[in-house]
């Protein structure tokens, strides 16, 4: 009984001595966390899209309160829950545009023409490192679906060979952009419903060989629009989504080719 007793006071002795130790250096080397950051976590959508460019919604958090980012580089996140964030971190980005993935491109399998059969894995980056792709036109889409398959939010249609984004699905996260290999995939303020679905940059008559409904560059947009609201980069006309036209400038241009729509 006597070695028993002592056993038991000796380990006792022992837990009690070890857990003030720990409790010690727990508190010593203890990591102080701002609370505010697992308040911000919550108030985000949890997509982990990676369209703010951190690696989560938990990293996101931790740069806006330690000041990297501010709430409002949440594409997904609905405005009202950034105004709370911005409450809670004492933050006012203001208003920021809602942006949106348009795919620069209109030529499908009909009207864009084919000089070669690729028959290989069904991406565009693998499709690209092989003699450039299937498609005669060296900027257009190369149709394999990487960016539909790679949009966390299905907002990516592919229609005959061709991308198209749905602008009430898509959230501005930006995923589909690294995708595409062509780099004609781009970000643009959701309000602008006018675009030149072209990215050659070839001269007029040798986009003709290759596509229907590519940009010859003729400037009748140009002509009718405002100035400053249609861009000129050689052959290759955009518009100037700091400073769009209406849509009442596809009818006064007529477009020979339809990309401008």
């Amino acid at each position: 009984m006597g070695t028993a007793l002592l056993s038991v006071i000796f380990i006792t002795t022992l837990c009690l001595v070890l857990g003030i130790i720990i409790g010690l250096v727990a508190k010593i080397f203890a990591v102080k966390t701002d609370a505010r950051i697992e308040e911000t976590e919550e108030l985000l959508p949890g997509a982990n899209c990676g369209g703010c460019g951190f690696a989560g919604c938990s990293d996101f958090a931790k740069a806006c309160v330690t000041g990297k980012t501010t709430p409002d580089k949440c594409p997904v996140c609905a405005s009202d829950n950034i105004e709370k964030i911005e409450t809670l971190l004492g933050l006012n980005s203001g208003d920021a545009e809602k942006q949106i993935a348009v795919v620069m491109c209109g030529g499908d399998n009909t009207d864009a023409a084919k000089f070669v059969k690729y028959n290989g894995i069904n991406d565009c980056k693998a499709a690209a490192l092989v003699a450039g792709g299937d498609k005669g036109c060296e900027y257009g889409c190369l149709g394999f679906a990487s960016c539909s398959r790679g949009c966390p939010f299905d907002a990516i249609e592919m229609k005959n060979g061709l991308a198209i984004v749905h602008p009430e699905l898509c959230v501005g996260c930006g995923q589909c952009i690294a995708t595409c290999p062509r780099n004609i995939i781009k970000m643009v303020p959701a309000s602008v419903e006018l675009h030149v679905y072209c990215s050659s940059k070839d001269k007029g008559a040798a986009k003709k060989k290759v596509c229907n409904v590519a940009c010859i560059g003729c400037h009748k947009c140009v002509k009718v629009a405002e100035e400053n609201q249609m861009l000129i980069d050689g052959f290759l006309i955009s518009v100037n989504y700091d400073n769009p036209p209406s849509r009442d400038i596809i009818e006064a241009a007529k477009c020979p080719t339809g990309c401008l729509r």
